[in-house]
C-alpha cells in the first residue's frame, strides 16, 4: 500500500529526540586523501537517544565520518557540530569533547600489557583524574555489564575477539559518554562470537544510549536502529528509519546494495528470516534476545 506524504510525514516527526536540538550535525562535510573524494556533502543529523546506523557497500566514507565526528581527522569542507559545538572550531578543545563521545573501534585497541580491568580503568584515572579505587570500583561494574567479570584479572591476549570487543566497550563507557561511535565492531570477529558484542549493544539501546553504528550487520540495523543512512561513494543517498530503507527504498542504489546481502523487501512484521544468511551460533544468540519481530527495536524505533 502506498504511503501518503502525509503518513511520511508523521513518522519523520515522531523520529526519536526529534524536539530537541541534535547531540551530532553533519552538514555539508567534504573530506579528500589526495585525488580520493572520501567524503561529499555528507548531511545528516543524530537526536538523543538515537541508534542511528551507517550502511553501505565498503569504502563508500561511513567509517571515514566517524573517526571526523570526534576529530581523528580533519575535514576539507562543512561542518560537524556536537552538541552544538564545532568539531573543527579552533576555539574548540577537542580533548574534552572526546571524553563526552565513546569509540569503539574494528579491531579493539587495548593496551596489551595491562590486565582486562585496569584497560577500563585507565581513562577515568589518566582523563578525568579519578581516584584508582573508584576508577577500578566503576571498572568492575561495567566487566559485570558486559558480563567479563570473572575475566578481569586477565590479560587481552587471553580473551576471543568477542570478549575483547565487549572489553572495548566497557572501556568506552568508564568515560561516561553522552555518544557512542562504533566502527564496524563485529567485522574483526569469528561468526560465533558476533552475537555476544551485539547483544551488548542492544542492552545500550534499549537504556537509551546514543549510538552512531557503522555496520555490515542488517539485522541489527533493521531491529535495533531508529534511523538509518545509507553510503555510496562519500554521499548519503537515502535516509529513514528502518521500515523505509528496508521494506520501500527510494533509491535504486539501495535496493541494489540489499539485495546483494539477499534482502529484497520483505517485511519487518513477518516472522521469517529478514536476511537469507548462514545460521551461527553468534547470530541466533542475538535473534534470541531481540525483541519479537515487528516490535520496533530500541524505544521510539518505526513502528508497525
Amino acid at each position: 500500500m502506498a504511503v501518503g506524504p502525509g503518513c511520511l510525514a508523521g513518522k519523520l516527526a515522531s523520529r526519536v529526540g526529534a524536539d530537541a536540538a541534535p547531540i551530532l550535525a553533519f552538514d555539508g562535510v567534504a573530506k579528500r586523501y589526495g585525488t580520493l573524494q572520501a567524503l561529499a556533502g555528507v548531511s545528516f543529523q543524530v537526536n538523543r537517544g538515537e541508534v542511528v546506523c551507517l550502511i553501505g557497500p565498503s569504502g563508500s566514507g561511513k567509517s571515514t565520518l566517524l573517526r571526523c565526528a570526534n576529530a581523528l581527522e580533519g575535514i576539507d569542507a562543512g561542518r560537524i557540530a556536537f552538541d552544538g559545538v564545532g568539531v573543527d572550531d579552533k576555539a574548540t578543545d577537542v580533548r574534552k569533547l572526546r571524553r563526552r563521545m565513546g569509540m569503539v573501534f574494528q579491531n579493539f585497541e587495548l593496551f596489551p600489557h595491562l590486565t582486562v580491568l585496569g584497560n577500563v580503568a585507565v581513562g577515568p584515572v589518566t582523563v578525568l583524574g579519578m581516584q584508582r579505587n573508584a576508577a577500578a570500583a566503576r571498572a568492575m561494574d561495567l566487566l559485570r555489564k558486559v558480563g567479563l567479570a570473572d575475566k578481569a584479572q586477565q590479560h587481552p591476549a587471553a580473551l576471543s575477539g568477542g570478549q575483547q570487543q565487549r572489553v572495548a566497550i566497557a572501556r568506552a563507557l568508564a568515560m561516561q559518554p553522552d555518544v557512542m561511535l562504533f566502527d564496524e565492531p563485529t567485522s574483526a570477529l569469528d561468526p560465533e562470537t558476533i552475537g555476544e558484542v551485539l547483544s551488548v549493544m542492544k542492552r545500550l539501546a534499549d537504556e537509551g544510549m546514543t549510538m552512531v553504528v557503522v555496520t555490515h550487520e542488517m539485522d541489527f540495523a533493521k531491529r535495533v536502529g531508529n534511523w538509518v543512512v545509507v553510503f555510496d561513494r562519500g554521499q548519503v543517498i537515502e535516509q529513514g528509519p528502518p521500515r523505509q530503507i528496508f521494506e520501500r527504498p527510494t533509491v535504486t542504489r539501495t535496493r541494489e546494495f540489499l539485495s546483494h546481502l539477499g534482502w529484497h523487501g520483505e517485511s519487518l512484521a513477518t516472522e521469517a528470516p529478514l536476511v537469507e544468511r548462514q545460521a551461527t551460533a553468534g547470530r541466533d544468540s542475538f535473534e534470541a534476545q531481540l525483541i519479537p519481530t515487528g516490535s520496533g527495536g530500541h524505544p521510539g524505533a518505526d513502528a508497525p
